[in-house]
């Protein structure tokens, strides 16, 4: 393949219109025909016609792969090419089987963004914040894609990377990879995301001076899509919710930086707010 390829992990949303955090808060599906294109999805759905636009091959994975059709539709009437490929982050069978099918079809990653999600957690009713309430299995899916995920995920696709002398490994993640919060009502079991900025953290000593470069962004805010734009407080408060176009802009930014500069953490935060630390 001529072009160079970029893979989205996680390139929808459960905040989509259909998706199951947003019929989880809104109790429907809803209508996003008023949004424009580059929030319905996200920032996966963002990242990825960004990159399609600036001439990439896209290859969106997601667990399912009808997730992904209207983005696949949307990147193509824009005049890009992209394909999907199922891939579940809890299997190591599912991610192995997904990269054998991109490395056959499309080719060696050139810019890889780890942007899996999770809502497990959020459907805990009040006074189940403590740790005593929350089901292993819950914390097993939390750790599935906040750490070992991107480790088997980076395992697929860093060598090559290392080999060729170049490439991005771009993360990313939210506030609660900053330091551990205990998880109130309506939240993920986030703690994870700590173990995943450390594995960024990490990477980068260990594949910058092969050419690679890892960043981590701390996306520090409420991030546009058709659920999160129907809630209470982004109906309230419109300017804390952040543009994923904008925050797909700084990921293109990263990939694109002179070697003799690169950002290796990158925190975006809405204007109205105070940063998290």
């Amino acid at each position: 393949m001529d072009k160079q390829v970029a893979v989205v992990v996680g390139a929808t949303t459960k905040w989509q219109a259909d998706g199951r955090m947003t019929k989880l808060a809104h109790g429907r599906t809803l209508d996003d025909s008023d949004l424009p294109v580059g929030a319905r999805w996200g920032i996966g759905g963002a990242i990825a016609q960004k990159f399609a636009q600036e001439g990439f091959f896209v290859v969106l994975t997601t667990r399912i792969a009808a997730n992904a059709s209207a983005l696949s539709a949307a990147i193509q009437a824009q005049g890009g090419e992209c394909m999907t490929v199922e891939l579940d982050l809890v299997s190591e069978e599912s991610i192995s089987a997904a990269f054998a099918t991109i490395r056959r079809e499309a080719g060696e990653p050139d810019v890889l963004v780890y942007n899996a999600g999770y809502l497990e957690g959020r459907d805990l009713p009040p006074g189940k914040e403590l740790l005593e309430h929350i089901p292993v299995e819950m914390f097993d899916t939390a750790q599935h894609i906040s750490s070992r995920g991107p480790f088997l995920v980076a395992k697929e696709v860093l060598p090559a990377m290392r080999k060729r002398g170049a490439g991005s490994f771009l993360i990313s993640n939210n506030n609660f990879s900053l330091r551990g919060r205990k998880r109130k009502t309506g939240e993920s079991l986030y703690y994870p995301r700590v173990m995943m900025r450390t594995l960024a953290q990490v990477l980068t000593e260990e594949y910058s001076e092969h050419g690679v470069h890892v960043a981590n962004v701390v996306i520090d805010g409420v991030i546009d899509s058709p659920g999160t734009r129907a809630l209470p407080k982004a109906q309230k408060q419109p300017d804390i919710v952040m543009n994923p176009v904008k925050i797909a802009e700084a990921f293109y930014y990263l990939h694109t930086q002179d070697r003799s500069a690169w950002t290796h953490e990158l925190q975006l935060t809405p204007f109205p707010t105070n940063p998290s630390y």
